[in-house]
């Protein structure tokens, strides 16, 4: 489960991590008043689960009221990467002596957590570390013994704070920086997460150590044990809606929707678009023995956000009967207004009958493939067509205009 940056944050303070005041607003009437009480500048940024933000033009930094509210207006119901901006953050300001990025995170390669640090904040760390590896911490975390201080020492070390740096309170701004590693460890341990990020972790002109943003995943199979956080109240609204319904969801930036059953299969289709040059957008793993009503569920999930272009429905049928999935696809036309080209491939257990009850229902914009690769090659062309499609419509308009 992803929080926003605001649920982040406010988990951070209650773990002693220092970050700085700020609030909440829905309205662009708040902003002010808001801003007024923080002191200027501030920042006012946009409150959505994606990266991008500072391009989109989602963060703006305030030097006065006037600035704050129009900076509100601005952001709130922008769209970014497919987002809606309901909520935006704002924020006092910093003044900013150095940017870094910390991190921990849940490594399939090192099967445990992972410690990240990086001298450079906001930027590709894989870029960094090819023009200067000093410059880059990666070192797993045992999960039996904790992080280690010679760890914590190796991140401070590679910081390369000056050690006659002092905050204003007296402590040395190297110190501050080592509890802020161990703070954050103990989060990310307690909170079940599989991921808590700052980038930038900045050091201010006066040595102070502050968590400038938050990028915080918590584990879906340890909410259980994390009931403060609401369950569906932090969750993507999707991603409520899939996991009650059973599904796999995952959102992802491209424009062409995926519908399988199994990760595998997913995993592999997904590679196979980017192959033929397309793009996944979200996906939803339906799992085996899906019947008729958890196929429409997955489909209105993926439908929902209206950033895909096309769907690729691709299912092999084992225990997941593919007239089924048929009946499913039939539903969801009937009921709901399915804008976007589907193409179908059907394999397996009952793939035969799936076809034919396809064929018999003639759905308008659907389209039966007869091979996975044929599939994906029609579904990456059909993207492209929607997207060059709506790229004309936008240049007739401009010329009208």
């Amino acid at each position: 489960m992803d929080l926003l940056e605001y649920q982040g944050k406010a988990l951070f303070a209650e773990a002693g991590l220092p970050v700085l005041r700020s609030q909440l607003i829905t309205d662009a009437a708040e902003a002010e008043p808001a801003a007024r009480e923080l002191g200027f500048p501030v920042a006012v940024k946009a409150q959505v689960k994606t990266g991008g933000r500072g391009k989109a033009g989602g963060i703006r930094v305030c030097a006065d009221a006037a600035e704050a509210a129009a900076a509100a207006a601005d952001i709130l119901g922008m769209s970014i990467r497919g987002h809606r901006v309901e909520a935006a953050l704002v924020e006092e300001g910093a003044e900013i002596e150095r940017e870094m990025y910390l991190a921990i995170s849940s490594s399939r390669r090192h099967r445990g957590p992972l410690l990240i640090f990086c001298r450079e904040g906001g930027v590709d760390i894989e870029a960094v570390a090819r023009r200067d590896p000093s410059a880059l911490v990666r070192t797993p975390i045992d999960p039996l013994l904790g992080l280690c201080d010679y760890q914590v020492r190796d991140v401070v070390a590679a910081a390369g704070i000056d050690p006659t740096a002092t905050t204003p309170a007296g402590k040395p701004a190297r110190q501050e920086l080592g509890a802020v590693v161990r703070k954050l460890w103990r989060f990310y341990h307690q909170r079940d997460a599989t991921l808590a990020e700052i980038n930038p972790l900045v050091l201010t002109r006066q040595s102070e150590v502050v968590c400038l943003d938050s990028k915080v995943t918590i584990d879906d199979n340890a909410l259980y044990r994390q009931t403060d956080l609401g369950g569906d109240a932090a969750e993507d609204e999707r991603e409520g809606k899939a996991r009650r319904a059973g599904l796999a969801f995952v959102p992802l930036d491209g424009d062409i929707g995926v519908l399988g059953n199994g990760a595998g299969l997913v995993m592999s289709t997904i590679d196979q678009i980017a192959d033929a040059g397309g793009s996944a957008a979200d996906f939803c793993d339906i799992g085996g023995g899906a019947r008729a009503e958890v196929v429409a569920a997955a489909l209105d999930v993926i439908l929902s956000a209206g950033t895909a272009r096309a769907l690729l429905v691709s299912i092999f049928g084992g225990i997941t009967r593919c007239d089924e999935v048929a009946r499913g696809l039939i539903e969801v036309f009937g009921t709901a207004d399915v804008s976007v080209p589907v193409v179908v491939r059907l394999d397996g257990n009952a793939a035969e009958a799936g076809r034919e009850v396809l064929a018999e229902a003639a759905l308008d914009g659907l389209t039966v493939a007869p091979s996975a690769e044929e599939a994906v090659r029609l579904v990456v062309a059909a993207a492209k067509a929607s997207a060059d499609a709506a790229a004309g419509g936008q240049a007739a308009g401009g010329e009208a205009l």
